[in-house]
């Protein structure tokens, strides 16, 4: 999460100078071509049958979807404002985790997620300007939060089956050969022109935040249980928001302050409810000697 919560005031550098269709698509690049050369040299086996069509998943949430969505938002969003409507993405981990774990959570922890997402939703159409107006960054930095915890709920699946860098590294050479049309696309409308700084910037998106900050994030899911770990997360916009004052000097505003801190108190209860209340499932290995305990 310390290397994430770099990412959106990073992002917000980064588009000052360029696109951010060459940002998003640019840093998937860049990290594909770092993936394939760590693939090559440790001699990965590939992956088989429908871990392919798994991956494409991954590669759409978070290769492609996460930040193509938060590099277009943060051209007019400010990196705290945006840090606090992601902050949204713990709880959404955790529902995607549920569905595709296929779990059975208490009614308290449906509530406190619908509650969190709600009081997001507040927070942005106030900062908008209105509680009817949401703006068109907040609807993408909404998807991009989808896209993201779809993206992490399968990875973190796939990271018990190939590994945590593996997973990462095959979700970038699948989504390759779309993103380096987009790339191709990207220069061809504007040239990429910038300052040394925020080349910087777009550098560590494409080696840190989309590459080697998920072999520890997808690690920790692996080894889970997800909904506990996404909690974790929960330090992310804490971080990014303290990362974009002291960086970019954005104001820390009341409302962007009480608005990050309750989307964060409800992604916290939501969490928090799921992992009480749910009783754990026993290994394979429980499994079988339970039941020839009970044959016996």
């Amino acid at each position: 999460m310390l290397a994430f919560s770099f990412t959106v005031p990073f992002t917000r550098v980064a588009v000052a100078s360029l696109s951010p269709l060459f940002i998003g698509s640019g840093r998937a690049v860049i990290a594909a071509m770092l993936a394939a050369a760590a693939l090559a040299i440790t001699r990965q086996s590939r992956p088989t049958g429908s871990q392919w069509l798994r991956l494409a998943v991954v590669a759409g949430g978070i290769v492609a979807g996460f930040p193509l969505l938060t590099s277009f938002a943060l051209t007019t969003a400010s990196a705290s404002h945006a840090a606090v409507v992601i902050a949204l993405l713990p709880a959404a981990t955790a529902v995607a985790a549920v569905i595709r774990g296929r779990e059975r959570p208490p009614l308290p922890f449906w509530v406190m997620a619908a509650v969190g997402a709600v009081v997001a939703m507040v927070f942005a159409s106030l900062q908008g300007g209105g509680v009817a107006e949401l703006t068109p960054s907040d609807l993408l930095l909404f998807a991009a939060v989808i896209a993201a915890a779809v993206g992490y709920a399968e990875g973190g699946m796939l990271a018990r089956e190939l590994g945590s860098w593996q997973t990462i590294s095959w979700a970038l050479i699948v989504a390759a050969p779309v993103m380096v049309l987009l790339l191709i696309i990207a220069v061809a409308q504007q040239t990429p022109t910038a300052a040394p700084i925020e080349w910087a910037a777009f550098a560590y998106l494409a080696a840190v935040s989309m590459f080697l900050g998920f072999f520890a994030w997808y690690r920790g899911l692996a080894i889970g249980p997800m909904a506990r770990v996404s909690q974790v997360q929960l330090i992310q916009p804490v971080l990014s928001i303290v990362w974009a004052a002291l960086l970019l000097g954005e104001q820390l505003t009341w409302p962007t302050i009480v608005g990050g801190c309750a989307v964060v108190l409800c992604a916290a209860i939501a969490v928090r409810v799921r992992l009480q209340r749910a009783a754990p499932i026993p290994s394979t290995t429980a499994r079988t000697h339970n039941q020839r305990t009970m044959e016996t």
